[in-house]
């Protein structure tokens, strides 16, 4: 018996001895990591799940270790914060002739914007609407664009997928300076090729432009095609907005959108597509958020015409009934009112159908389609 004991006994003596002599984690690895300030974290912070007690973080509350990149989870405001005086964005702006040269006017600056009934965000926008009022012109236009910076921030414009002039590419330090508060910077370029396009915000973009400076611009063919009957440019964007506060929404943790808008509203404060039977449609989805949506159309199926403002030829055109729009993509999809009724259009991510986690809402509309 000793001699079976004996060997047992020396190896628990050894294993207690090792667990003895383990050094403790670092106590400064999730300092490190997170922030040198822990309290930061500390359960007021934090929203606590009982079903798995997994804490996820408040916006504002997780600071990163690089106080530069604090700015992208503070609240959305400014210092001249106004209340909208439009409801409907994406509208065509209206310009002035001089010598030839079509003169647009935008000025940056901040409002309340109604994405839903009871539902205001705060928003930078372009001209106080969001999208900012659409810009559109026919190929080969010269264009001239005058930006006023009302915002407390710098900006930029990045004329997106538009073929101009490196100047007028709107990086900040790399094209041109920042347009500082109160300064006014003119972009000119000439209008090509024609498409579906838009223009953004590229200072603190993951900021700027999720909090609403985003706006379409249309370049007509110079040698124009037979016009659809109806012609409608869709917006596809999100938002983060809790406790009466707007934060930019983002993929990250604690930033993650809890509203999704179609150009600026949210089901069931969208708008409705009202179409004739018979009549040829064309949607131009553009995604300018930080999430990819697939658009789902019922009733009927499409063709997709054109990509990033390029058009499909005949041969290669998709028929599809739903299509992902991934962030900066552009979509022109075509389809022939054949059947009366009401008809969803909407994202299938489905989760992107709800309000604040509540169906049905966000990324939805109806299709109209009466009798001639």
């Amino acid at each position: 018996m000793r001699t079976f004991l004996l060997p047992a006994l020396l190896s628990l003596v050894l294993i207690l001895s090792a667990c003895s002599t383990q050094s403790p984690a670092p106590t400064g690895v999730v300092g490190d990591q997170m922030g040198s300030d822990n309290s930061q974290m500390g359960s007021g912070d934090m929203d606590l799940s009982e079903s798995s007690g997994a804490a996820t973080p408040t916006p504002g509350s997780m600071m990163p270790a690089n106080p530069e990149a604090a700015h992208m989870m503070e609240p959305i405001g400014g210092s001249n914060v106004q209340e909208a005086t439009e409801t409907k964005g994406g509208q065509p702006l209206a310009f002035r002739e001089e010598n030839g040269v079509k003169v647009f006017e935008l000025t940056a600056k901040a409002v309340r914007w109604p994405i839903l009934e009871g539902v205001t965000a705060t928003a930078w926008t372009y001209n106080g609407t969001v999208p900012g009022p659409m810009i559109r012109v026919a190929e080969g236009d010269q264009v001239r664009i005058l930006v006023k910076n009302e915002l407390d921030e710098p900006t930029t414009i990045h004329w997106h997928g538009v073929g101009v002039p490196n100047a007028m590419d709107g990086v900040p330090g790399v094209t041109q300076d920042p347009i500082q508060p109160g300064e006014t910077f003119t972009y000119e370029f000439i209008a090509r090729p024609a498409g579906t396009f838009m223009y953004h915000s590229h200072f603190a973009g993951d900021v700027q432009v999720s909090a609403g400076l985003y706006a379409p611009l249309i370049i007509d063919p110079k040698e124009p095609a037979p016009a659809p009957d109806v012609d409608v440019t869709l917006m596809l964007s999100e938002w983060l907005v809790r406790d009466g506060y707007t934060y930019a929404a983002m993929p990250m943790g604690g930033m993650e959108p809890n509203y999704f808008t179609i150009n600026g509203k949210a089901f069931p404060a969208t708008e409705t597509i009202n179409v004739k039977q018979g009549q040829r449609v064309r949607l131009r989805f553009i995604a300018i958020g930080q999430f990819i949506h697939p658009m789902h159309l019922h009733g009927v199926p499409f063709k997709i015409v054109a990509t990033d403002g390029h058009p499909v030829p005949e041969a290669a055109q998709l028929t599809k009934d739903t299509v992902s729009v991934a962030p900066g993509e552009r979509y022109d999809v075509e389809f022939i009112a054949t059947e009366t009724g009401q008809w969803m259009l909407h994202c299938h991510i489905l989760h992107h159908t709800t309000n604040d986690n509540v169906e049905p809402g966000g990324l939805m509309l109806m299709v109209n389609v009466t009798e001639p």
